[in-house]
């Protein structure tokens, strides 16, 4: 079997209690690795760590509540990883949505609401963690991005342009850390089953249509040629392969999760 190199390292997940977030830990301690993650809905977070316990002993897990954007917040949640788990190897900065607005429709406030978001969930994260990562023999970073990034859609302006900066934010730090031995890459996800498009398929589906045949016909209207949208599950196996060993030439650039959306070679 295929070792990814997993085996006694510490990783950290960021949105760790849901979708894409969830998945990667899940995957990230059936790889033999000790894994922290974090996310600010307290109950969403144990009912998540309970879910992880099955795969793996009590003591190779940690869950712990707090908010990205909080400096202070973060910085105890380092220590506290440090302490209960030992000094992390891997960072998965994963936290933040989108924001549908047009240009018309995004005030200052809200430029700032999502620009803040993007760049301080991967900034502070960073910050925090980067003195125990160095000191590691693989140390890697990975961050979950949109193919928005390259691509920008109109009804999104201010998350395109957010992805857009987050992106090169990749290339700068990659640069940056490669001569401490620190990898840093990135995932564009397209559109990757969740709960807000639950939300939407609770509102908008026709009676009796299943999720199936309307994410289907989502997908030919966005024109993803695999003709449905991802599974957590598959952005998590990118990521995996990024934080690990089995890419340590491989840094500053990312991988396309979108199924075939992307318009670009």
């Amino acid at each position: 079997m295929l070792s990814f190199g997993l085996e006694d390292r510490v990783a950290v997940v960021t949105g760790g209690s849901s979708g894409i977030g969830l998945a990667t830990a899940r995957l990230l301690l059936r790889g033999g690795a000790r894994v922290a993650i974090c996310g600010r809905n307290a109950a969403r977070l144990e009912a998540a760590a309970r879910s992880l316990g099955e795969d793996a002993a009590a003591d190779c897990i940690y869950a712990h509540c707090c908010d990205v954007l909080d400096a202070d917040a973060i910085g105890s949640f380092a220590s506290s990883v440090a302490s209960e788990l030992g000094r992390a190897d891997i960072l998965v900065n994963n936290a933040g949505e989108g924001r549908v607005s047009t240009f018309a429709a995004t005030d200052d406030e809200a430029w700032r609401a999502e620009l803040d978001l993007k760049f301080f969930s991967v900034i502070r994260p960073t910050r925090a963690f980067l003195p125990q990562i160095e000191q590691s023999e693989a140390g890697s970073i990975v961050c979950v991005n949109s193919l928005l990034a390259r691509q920008p859609e109109p009804h999104m302006v201010a998350t395109s342009a957010a992805r857009a900066g987050a992106l090169n934010l990749v290339r700068s730090l990659a640069t940056e850390l490669a001569p401490r031995g620190i990898r840093v890459n990135a995932i564009l996800i397209g559109l990757v089953e969740s709960g807000q498009w639950k939300r939407r398929y609770a509102t908008q589906a026709a009676p009796g249509q299943t999720w199936e045949a309307w994410t289907g016909a989502l997908a030919a209207q966005k024109g993803i040629p695999i003709g449905r949208l991802g599974k957590p599950e598959e952005a998590a196996h990118a990521i995996i392969f990024l934080a690990s060993p089995l890419a340590s030439y491989t840094t500053g650039t990312f991988i396309d999760v979108s199924g075939g959306h992307s318009h670009h070679v």
